[in-house]
């Protein structure tokens, strides 16, 4: 069965019922720090205890709002804590009608509510009791409407005994003794013996279990076994990870503390952290030199007679390119990536329980591209379990299933949860923004092969002409580049670096360089071999007689004036403007005594007109097709 909704009624900060639903794989609660997240993790893991731990459970003198707590102890109630609606799946429904014939479910939904007092309330799933009987009947050859309507009326053993004693017929007799089973019950004041039975043995034993996780079950780098065995009711939540480590391993502590040899130990350690290995470096990809190191240290003691062992201690170290280190000295990242395979690898061994992960802020400790990697996982686990995990990090958040997120807010009133679309509060939403603004900066602007220009202008020209050329059969811009205004030339260096963080593709066609600061960080990106200077290209190349060039000079005047005059109702003709100055932007600066050029509005005009070949004289043309052909080149 899976969870689809959760009901907290009152839990530490969560002071007035909140109900939120959960999704079939993935559910994420997103919120501020101290917003209330981890209460909801854990008052949901309280209404199953985790790894059977007796001290993790509700507490009324610690849990219950403080608000509130002196009206629960006057009233002496013992109020709701959770309630967890579940539905059945077809492989539940398939488990029933296997034992108890066709057609006997009416709903799939059942709730299980927990009181502060750990009681447990069942909402149960309504069944068919008559067709139930006519079922057991059917299969024993003896139906009759008349016998049918008599045993639905039985809700004991003792009345059902009573109903056989009426007939002779052994034939009878036997096929009404197969209901037997189901008022074996030992609660006799059940209501219905029939749906106890559905639920005890068929629904109960198949509730999925929680499991909660967190920072705190990161494994120490050295582990006390003798510890372990001997406190192993009050261990720390790192000893239970530690634990969980050991039973993987199938290793017998008692054995374990008794011997003097320890490879077998060490053999059986190692073909489990390889078998940890092979998932954990799919998903690590930060740094794939890295490897475990096991080893079994005992310390000992001067004795009268010699030394004695007085405990055993099992070293966990990671090695990089030959050099060990305890895995505490590792990255938080790694040491809680590493840690919480373990206590899922031991999770997966148990084929006899299905379970539900709840986990607190996974990867908070890593980088944004490993936090990617864990995204990864998540959603590999997810084809077989229900995730729910909380974050503040947008990069823990898939945008293209922002469905999944619901939003917990602190307000004057206790903690607030809703579905992520009707939250107002922009604090609770900006790792939402942010994981969204991300996609669209990924998707958007950029692709495999990215051709990096200065501004919207740019794009716009070299848009327009890439059309134009097309058009004629001739050739514009391929198809599979993406052109990427990075919003003006000190910023371009800025983009490669990043671009090329991404293994992406990348050439640029630049404005001529009259900036000296803006030319030395292209330079540095050459020498430093970010980018090769081939892949740099400037308008004046393609320019005859030009040494500084802008995508305005790609047009011969006339066409280029023909576009300025559209767009500001000018009537400025070539004669007008001083030959002597080459790009064409400072002529029409000097004759129109300004300092600053207007770059986007005879862009967007030239779009707007949506101009044929015949506007443009064929050196134009002719121009922005080399322009074309060298950028082309460039990413084959």
């Amino acid at each position: 069965m899976k969870l689809i909704s959760v009901t907290i009624d009152k839990y530490k900060c969560i002071e007035s019922p909140q109900t939120f639903e959960v999704n079939d794989g993935i559910t994420i609660l997103v919120g501020m720090n101290e917003s209330g997240k981890t209460s909801v993790l854990e008052a949901i893991a309280k209404t199953k205890f985790f790894q059977d731990d007796d001290s993790f459970k509700f507490n009324l003198t610690f849990d219950y709002p403080r608000k509130w707590k002196k009206n629960v102890d006057k009233s002496g109630e013992n109020p709701v804590a959770v309630v967890c609606t579940y539905e059945l799946e077809d492989c539940d429904i398939n488990r029933i009608e296997d034992d108890l014939g066709k057609d006997v479910v009416l709903s799939r939904r059942i709730s299980r509510t927990v009181h502060y007092d750990n009681s447990v309330t069942i909402s149960m799933i309504h069944i068919d009791k008559k067709r139930i009987i006519k079922n057991f009947l059917t299969e024993a050859n003896i139906y009759s409407e008349s016998l049918c309507e008599k045993l639905e009326m039985v809700n004991s053993s003792q009345e059902l005994a009573d109903v056989i004693s009426e007939y002779k017929d052994e034939a009878k007799i036997q096929g009404i003794k197969t209901l037997q089973k189901l008022f074996e019950s030992p609660k006799v004041n059940w209501k219905d013996q029939v749906g106890w039975y559905v639920f005890n043995k068929l629904i109960a034993p198949y509730f999925p279990k929680f499991l909660y996780y967190d920072e705190y079950y990161s494994l120490p780098s050295r582990i006390s076994l003798e510890k372990i065995q001997n406190n192993s009711s009050n261990i720390t939540e790192e000893e239970k990870t530690a634990k969980a480590l050991i039973e993987l391993a199938d290793i017998n502590i008692q054995e374990l503390v008794q011997s003097t040899n320890f490879e077998a130990f060490k053999a059986e350690l190692e073909a489990t952290q390889e078998n940890i290995s092979d998932v954990l470096f799919k998903y690590w990809k930060t740094n794939k030199n890295l490897s475990i190191a096991f080893d079994i240290d005992k310390i000992e003691k001067n004795a009268n007679y010699g030394t004695q062992i007085v405990e055993h201690v099992l070293d966990i170290r990671v090695r990089n390119k030959g050099v060990t280190l305890p895995l505490r000295n590792r990255s938080k990242g790694f040491n809680w990536f590493f840690s919480f395979l373990v206590w899922f690898k031991k999770i997966q061994e148990d084929k006899n329980s299905k379970y539900i992960l709840l986990l607190d802020e996974p990867g908070l400790n890593l980088h944004a591209s490993a936090q990617k990697d864990l995204l990864e996982f998540i959603e590999d686990l997810s084809n077989d379990y229900q995730i729910l995990y909380t974050t503040h990090s947008p990069f823990m958040i898939p945008s293209e299933h922002l469905d999944r997120v619901r939003t917990v807010l602190e307000t004057d009133k206790g903690s607030v949860i809703s579905n992520s679309i009707q939250e107002k509060d922009p604090n609770t939403l900006f790792p939402l923004q942010a994981a969204l603004g991300y996609d669209i900066a990924q998707n958007l602007f950029i692709s495999p092969k990215n051709l990096l220009v200065e501004g919207v202008s740019d794009l716009m020209y070299l848009q327009v002409m890439s059309n134009v050329l097309l058009s004629l059969g001739r050739e514009g811009l391929k198809d599979d580049i993406t052109i990427v205004p990075v919003g003006g030339l000190d910023k371009v260096a800025t983009f490669i670096s990043l671009l090329r963080g991404q293994e992406l593709q990348i050439a640029c066609l630049l404005d001529t360089f009259t900036d000296a600061k803006g030319k030395a960080k292209i330079e540095d990106l050459i020498v430093g071999k970010i980018i090769q200077k081939n892949k740099i290209k400037f308008f004046d190349e393609f320019v005859e007689d030009f040494c500084q060039a802008d995508i305005e000079d790609i047009f011969t005047k006339e066409d280029y004036l023909k576009i300025y005059n559209e767009a500001f109702g000018k009537e400025i003709k070539v004669s007008d403007l001083n030959e002597s100055i080459k790009p064409i932007i400072i002529q029409l600066n000097t004759y129109l005594g300004v300092t600053r050029f207007n770059h986007y509005t005879p862009a967007n005009k030239v779009v707007q007109m949506g101009v044929s070949p015949d506007y443009f004289e064929s050196q134009t043309i002719d121009r922005f097709e080399k322009v074309f052909q060298t950028i082309n080149k460039l990413f084959q």
